[in-house]
């Protein structure tokens, strides 16, 4: 594989320069307790704290710099999930996260640990704490999260990739909103050695890149997957439940791009059901609302919320409401999701044989305006429906890619491809297929 260079402008580089010199010239320091980002060397408010770890080996990725979401550990650093008082109750990681390991090894750059929601436990990137990363594409609204600041180090030009994490679409979203690349892999394809523990049966490592090639040598050193074989594409399902959950411009504008892909390959986009594709009389809107939610907050419980109820520590405002709900959920009650979880999973991988690509929008909307999102009725317009969207994914544990391919009110937003289970390679060549220029 050729290697990639990095392709932003020099006046990012010399931001990012400067911001390490300044901030932490040894490349191990950290920001005081509770202090944002945001300064004159960092107007993106993306880091968490700047670093400066070289590559340890020559590889597929050599000129590369990439950031990680501060939920995966970094030797040395301490990893704050997205908190202050976790980040301070908790001992740095001897060893990086093995992910970290896999990308240095393939010569890339790490220049940074990244701004994440609270626990990652939110899909908009607005955090009390750490404060609200930069949406470079649509300024003056929500970057989304919980990826946050991984999607605004790459949209901003300080760095050219960024690893995050996905369950219910932390990757997905922020990839949409920010007009970037964003994969989520099959679950576990990717080690989760040295990454913070948030929703075991559904959370995996994600990618967030500047263009298609990018992303694709990333998820091929991280997914160990350079001589795997893979199917061509021969044919092409559209999810209509999810495209009528989007704005009407939004359905327009995937329209085209659908047409622009059968004139290119020849595919044409075959309309389905969510019901027509797991053949049971089923909403799409119940890989959210009685499978994933129910499974990812007893998950929580377990992974989190024993350690919030030890030590009582501050938490943000937005998630405190959350986490009202969290407190409160019957375990007993989950089981249920959890047996419905695995059934939805045999049903959607079953009419996803090789070969076949499944698309929708991946985000219903465009990103809301900051501030925007203080109320019930406003969390509930822009979660409820683009949950709807990313559980889908989440639920059957598919490979998804994000691809910045439209363009609504001047704002973007992504279109999703999906392949069945473990057919993450054979998805990163369809999408080579299918988008020709538009994927460089």
């Amino acid at each position: 594989m050729a290697q990639l260079a990095p392709r932003r402008a020099v006046a990012s580089r010399q931001l990012r320069t400067e911001w390490n010199t300044a901030a932490c010239p040894s490349g191990r320091g950290a920001l005081p307790p509770g202090m944002s980002t945001t300064s004159s060397l960092d107007p993106f408010n993306a880091l968490v704290e700047a670093l400066d770890l070289p590559p340890v080996k020559d590889g597929p990725l050599n000129g590369t710099r990439f950031t990680v979401k501060d939920n995966i550990d970094i030797a040395g650093h301490r990893t704050s999930f997205g908190s202050p008082a976790w980040r301070d109750t908790h001992p740095a990681p001897v060893h990086n996260a093995l992910c970290v390991d896999q990308l240095l090894a393939a010569g890339a750059h790490c220049v940074g640990k990244a701004v994440a929601d609270e626990f990652t436990y939110s899909l908009d990137g607005e955090s009390q704490f750490f404060g609200t990363p930069q949406n470079a594409k649509a300024p003056g609204r929500v970057p989304g999260g919980s990826s946050s600041g991984s999607a605004a180090s790459v949209a901003n030009g300080l760095a050219d990739f960024s690893i995050g994490t996905d369950s219910g679409g932390s990757v997905r979203v922020p990839a949409s909103l920010c007009g970037i690349w964003g994969m989520r892999p099959s679950l576990h394809r990717i080690s989760e050695a040295g990454v913070l523990p948030f929703m075991p049966s559904v959370s995996t490592v994600g990618i967030l890149a500047e263009s298609f090639p990018l992303l694709e040598a990333v998820a091929r050193v991280l997914l160990n997957s350079q001589t795997t074989p893979v199917t061509a594409p021969r044919r092409l399902l559209v999810l209509s439940d999810a495209v009528e959950l989007a704005l009407p411009a939004v359905q327009q504008q995937l329209r085209a791009a659908l047409d622009e892909i059968a004139r290119r390959t020849g595919l044409v986009a075959e309309p389905i059901r969510f019901a027509e594709l797991v053949g049971e009389d089923v909403a799409l809107s119940d890989c959210n609302l009685k499978a994933l939610r129910d499974l990812q907050t007893a998950e929580f419980q377990s992974t989190v919320g024993n350690w919030i109820e030890a030590t009582r520590p501050e938490l943000g405002a937005t998630f405190t409401l959350a986490y009202g709900n969290v407190q409160h959920f019957d375990r007993i009650a989950a089981l249920e999701s959890l047996a419905r979880s695995e059934r939805l999973f045999q049903q959607i991988n079953a009419a996803l044989p090789p070969g076949t690509i499944i698309c929708f929008p991946t985000t219903p909307t465009v990103a809301p305006l900051k501030g925007s999102l203080d109320t019930l009725e406003a969390v509930t317009a822009f979660y409820d429906p683009t949950m709807t969207l990313t559980a889908f994914s989440g639920v059957a544990r598919l490979p998804e890619i994000s691809a910045p391919l439209l363009t609504v009110e001047g704002c973007p937003v992504g279109m999703s491809f999906a392949a069945g289970h473990y057919q993450d390679e054979s998805l990163l060549a369809a999408l080579s297929e299918m988008l020709g220029p538009q994927g460089s």
